[in-house]
């Protein structure tokens, strides 16, 4: 069952205000009302078959993904309340924002921006909430330690989302040591589902620099679901933006059934390619992949260099 529009639209434009109004919007009791009726219908009849789209509901996400993550972790039962997640900005707007103040898990972040950690840092729900902070830009070759500094033994959730390296840091990361229940990766769906694809390895990656578009970044999701699978993780389905994936442990296979690329696959829909002068085109997505074509891409099954 969807969740009401009137409900989801009320809960955004609350968000929208307190942020606006600069006020402290963690006490937003209209909100946690709004969740509290929401809540009813957001879990499924046994042995029903479930599109995670259908679970959608966004209070700090940029899309959905609060809707989808509030039913995973219900489903799944998880019992280490942990999460990572990696370009975080300012902490507005994220995928694990919901978990901390809504359900009490314990965090920690990263970013490169020291001004967008400030700010988290300066924020109230910083010293109500357990939620440890790191500025750093992240690389295959330091991702391991940086991780550690969590002290975050297994962890219920990791979410990446660096629009850049997405592949190569996921290739890096030892999964028997932070054993995330949930997986949340970031696809690049201008790369399509066919072509197991990413864009080459570079240290010092930035997403606008690599193309003015800001079209060329991260990975096809055919590339994350074969990596995924490798480290002992299965595809769940994508949210309805067409960005983000969602990958569960093996152990899951009960529970949910594994999807296929071409059943999960979204195509997004952002109208957010730019010109030479950093100007939002707010073009089609035909566009925005036109834009990219004949960009090196590494092809992870044949291990070489190719035209996207």
């Amino acid at each position: 069952m969807k969740l009401p529009n009137k409900i989801n639209n009320i809960l955004g434009f609350l968000v929208r205000y307190f942020k606006s109004h600069n006020l402290d919007w963690e006490d937003r009791s209209l909100i946690l009302q709004a969740n509290i009726l929401m809540s009813s219908t957001l879990w499924r009849n046994r042995g029903e078959r479930i599109d995670l789209t259908s679970k959608e509901f966004r209070v700090f996400s940029q899309w959905g993904d609060d809707g989808i993550i509030q039913y995973l972790i219900h489903e799944l039962k998880i019992k280490n309340k942990f999460f990572i997640e990696f370009g975080v900005g300012n902490y507005y707007e994220s995928n694990t924002h919901f978990l901390l103040v809504n359900n009490n898990w314990s965090g920690f972040v990263i970013d490169g921006s020291q001004k967008s950690m400030d700010t988290v840092r300066n924020n109230v729900f910083y010293w109500r909430y357990d939620l440890k902070l790191k500025t750093a830009f992240i690389n295959k070759d330091n991702i391991n330690n940086l991780l550690l500094e969590s002290n975050f033994k297994q962890i219920g959730l990791l979410h990446i989302d660096l629009d850049g390296n997405d592949y190569w840091i996921l290739k890096a990361i030892d999964m028997n040591k932070f054993s995330p229940d949930i997986l949340i990766l970031e696809y690049n769906s201008n790369f399509g589902s066919d072509r197991s694809i990413t864009v080459p390895y570079d240290p010092l990656f930035s997403c606008l620099n690599a193309h003015y578009s800001g079209q060329y970044f991260g990975a096809s999701i055919s590339a994350l679901n074969s990596l995924a699978n490798q480290k002992g993780y299965y595809l769940i389905g994508c949210n309805s933006a067409g960005n983000n994936a969602y990958f569960i442990k093996n152990k899951y296979k009960d529970i949910f059934e594994k999807r296929n690329v071409d059943q999960s696959f979204i195509a997004g829909k952002f109208r957010d390619e730019r010109n030479k002068n950093g100007e939002l085109l707010f073009t089609s997505r035909d566009s925005c992949i036109q834009s990219i074509r004949g960009l090196p891409v590494f092809n992870i099954e044949t291990n070489k260099i190719e035209d996207f």
